[in-house]
């Protein structure tokens, strides 16, 4: 059983730069250390990313059996945008902490560390499992190599699962989803003179003139909607790409990259293949992705201890987490951490001191009733 200080470990990690464009292997490194250390048994998953980086995720577990409880958080962040501050050097001041990943989630990430290296083993009744991915800010690419690759949580799925967001530490029991289309035409490419070419970008204009009827219906048709939410839509938004060009050559290829972010109870499968459908019947190739939104009943035994233990009312969130797939090997996943995510990805991204340690004793909470 070992004692650590939440501020002084987050501090360590803040000045551990794992920027998603880089490998996070030197800060999981870092933290397999530790919880080897304190006799935990790890298992990696690793991977190289399109970058040719190389990535790693870490399970570790304490206990035996089956169910239990995971705290899971992920080691990569945004951009430092070190021209405008001191991202990575942490500084304390007026009771918060700064730097980056402070709030999102080397800050949470401390905190779940210092709860569960502060266990007595002998004392546990069901295991408790720390998880940490690689490039959840990418994508969640992390957390879907581990659910496809990890022994360990195949084999023993914990019951309870705590995703350590920031959410100023009230019990988020649902969270939205993602949708991704990229539509993609095919032009030819030549000297706009010569009327030899054919415009990539203009092929895409008829998809882009259903992308907003389907946009004006998803603000106006409330069967589109879920009021357990802020905002209550769907937040359909499109962008689009063409390969760099001259302004007298036609484009050779144009992409719709369109999202949406699925809610429960609101039809989310059916914008999905509606955009689908739609960028199909004009001739464009369709790649697509759809991660459906997290939701655990308010009633569930997680969200209920979750609720009584800090004393705030549980509530829901628009961001997305590791959870969209972690849920596939955890039963029940409740989002629940400090800090603000109104102040992540920003210049200036803090946690409050208060908060981190509150932190700990929920998690420490946590780990009592369920473990």
């Amino acid at each position: 059983m070992t004692h650590h200080n939440v501020l002084s470990l987050t501090e360590q990690l803040i000045a551990m730069p794992s920027v998603s464009r880089d490998s996070n292997v030197a800060i999981t490194d870092f933290i397999e250390r530790l919880l080897t250390a304190a006799h935990w048994q790890t298992e990696r998953t690793e991977y190289i990313d399109d970058n040719g980086e190389r990535k790693a995720n870490l399970v570790a577990k304490l206990g035996t059996g089956q169910g239990g409880l995971a705290f899971c958080s992920h080691s990569d962040t945004v951009p430092g945008q070190e021209q405008d501050w001191e991202a990575f050097v942490p500084q304390v001041r007026d009771g918060r902490l700064y730097g980056r990943g402070s709030c999102d989630m080397k800050g949470p990430l401390a905190a779940t560390l210092v709860a569960v290296l502060s266990v007595d083993p002998a004392a546990l009744t069901q295991p408790l499992y720390i998880i940490v991915t690689a490039d959840e800010e990418l994508g969640l690419l992390g957390a879907k190599h581990l659910v496809a690759h990890s022994a360990l949580l195949q084999a023993s799925r914990p019951t309870y699962g705590i995703i350590a967001e920031p959410t100023s530490l009230a019990p988020v029991y649902s969270h939205k989803g993602f949708g991704r289309i990229f539509a993609t035409a095919t032009g030819k490419s030549a000297h706009s003179s010569t009327g030899l070419g054919v415009s990539a970008l203009l092929k895409t204009a008829p998809f882009l003139n259903d992308l907003h009827a389907i946009a004006d219906l998803l603000e106006q048709d409330k069967t589109f909607h879920n009021e357990m939410y802020t905002p209550p839509t769907q937040t359909l938004n499109a962008m689009i790409e063409t390969e760099p060009t001259a302004i007298n050559v036609t484009a050779e290829r144009a992409t719709v990259r369109v999202s949406f972010r699925p809610m429960p109870d609101s039809r989310s499968p059916e914008i999905h293949q509606l955009i689908i459908d739609s960028a199909e019947a004009h001739g464009l190739d369709v790649t697509e992705n759809y991660i459906a939104p997290l939701f655990c009943p308010i009633t569930a035994d997680l969200v209920q201890a979750a609720v009584s233990i800090c004393g705030r009312q549980p509530t829901t969130v628009s961001f997305g987490t590791d959870g969209n797939y972690l849920k596939n090997v955890i039963e029940q996943l409740v989002v629940l951490g400090p800090g603000s995510i109104a102040v992540a990805h920003t210049v200036g991204e803090y946690v409050p001191v208060a908060e981190l340690e509150e932190a700990v004793t929920i998690y420490t909470r946590l780990i009592n009733h369920f473990c």
